[in-house]
This record gives structure tokens, sequence and C-alpha cells, in this order.
């Protein structure tokens, strides 16, 4: 319902709530499968939850909105712990890091612990570094080729790499023309350690991970 992207300014949370519940109420309707919500607002996530949806996807990993815990603990819903290194309206503004991996691995294993102490069990927690979210574009090629070093925190890790703007800058491309890109991408961070892949383009982005995936398993994957 807000977006998130570098710039963007926040909305208030009845403007969220008008854009997103009747999609969310008409999804659980006609879809049979998991929902997730993305939002960093606990009046948000709390109706969407009511409604049925099945889990909360916070940009801010619980830091921006101090109720989003309760929220997420008293609904038994997974969540996603994303990093962001300031805010949407500012987290572009010179990025820097002494050593990109090892603070993002800290800053999960802070919003983990916060999240364990309000009820929240180690099955619902999804870990996302946060493509795009105070990084630059160096930042974000290491973050994907380096992925697998999150899988030592021993959490599901959420890649959204789809049409971003690294993909754009290395390729000199528009948002509608990053299809190929985001293919690399998305290949690149499932045989990297991924386990959800955020995606615009899911038909196509469906026959890539299903690919990685045979290629992954090998023999265990092909039919005899």
């Amino acid at each position: 319902g807000e977006s998130t992207r570098p710039g963007s300014q926040p909305i208030s949370v009845e403007e969220e709530k008008r854009r997103i519940i009747p999609v969310v109420e008409r999804l659980l309707e006609e879809v049979d499968l998991p929902i997730s919500v993305d939002t960093y607002k606990s009046e948000v996530a709390k109706d969407c939850l009511r409604l049925g949806a099945h889990m909360i996807n916070d940009i801010s990993a619980l830091r921006f909105d101090p109720e989003m815990k309760e929220v997420v603990a008293a609904s038994k819903a997974a969540v996603v712990l994303m990093h962001i290194k300031g805010r949407p309206q500012d987290m572009q503004e010179n990025p820097h890091y002494d050593d990109l991996i090892e603070e993002i691995t800290g800053y999960f294993k802070e919003a983990i612990k916060t999240a364990k102490e309000e009820g929240i069990e180690k099955e619902r927690i999804v870990i996302d570094p946060g493509i795009g979210f105070g990084k630059t574009v160096a930042h974000n090629l290491e973050i994907m080729k380096g992925l697998d070093k999150f899988k030592s925190l021993g959490y599901p890790i959420l890649i959204g790499p789809s049409r971003k703007s690294v993909i754009g800058k290395v390729l000199d491309l528009s948002v509608d023309q990053r299809l190929e890109g985001t293919a690399a991408c998305v290949a690149t961070c499932i045989l990297n350690g991924a386990s959800l892949i955020r995606v615009h383009d899911v038909k196509e982005m469906v026959k890539v991970a299903k690919m990685c995936d045979a290629i992954k398993r090998g023999e265990d994957y092909c039919p005899s």
C-alpha cells in the first residue's frame, strides 16, 4: 500500500488501509495461497492479519513501529525481517559500510533476538538482506554474490532483486527492460541459498526457479 522506493514519502495509516485492505480481502477469497502483506505499520498489519493474511513483510525488521512485534507475535503469522540502512526517504544518500556482510549479519542477529524475546518462534522468521535499501550498486552485487554467507544464521532467506536499479545501472536499461537482468539475479540468488524470491514477472521467474532447483538437486530432481 505504501511505496518504499528510494526517496518515497510515507502515507497515513488510514490511506494505506484504504489501498490495501480491499486487495487482501479479494485475494483471500479467490487465491488458495499464503498472502504476504508488505507494511511496517502495526495497525495495517493487525487488520490484514485479522482478515487472514499469513505473513508480514516489514522493511524495518520490527523497528519503525514499536507495536509491530507484539501484533506479529499475537497472530502466529510469519514475518520477514528485512535489512535497511536509514529510511526510504534518505537510505540512498551515500550509504557506507565498513564490512557489508558482517554489518547486515549483526543487524539480523539483533532483529531475530528482538523477535524471539517477543514470542515469535524461529519457524516463523524469514530474513531479507534488502537489495536496494541503503545500498550502492556494488553493495547489491556483493550481497547477491555472497548470499550463502547469511545461511549460517539458520533462517530462510528472501531476496527481492526484481527490476531493481542495480540491474538498470549495470545494463543501462529502463525498468520495463530488466527481465533478463532480473532472471540472472534470481538464478544467482537461488543457487547461493535463497529460499523465497520476490518478483514482478511471475510466469517467467517460476521457470528460472524450477531450473535452478533442478540444477541444485541434480539427479534427485529429475524423473527416471
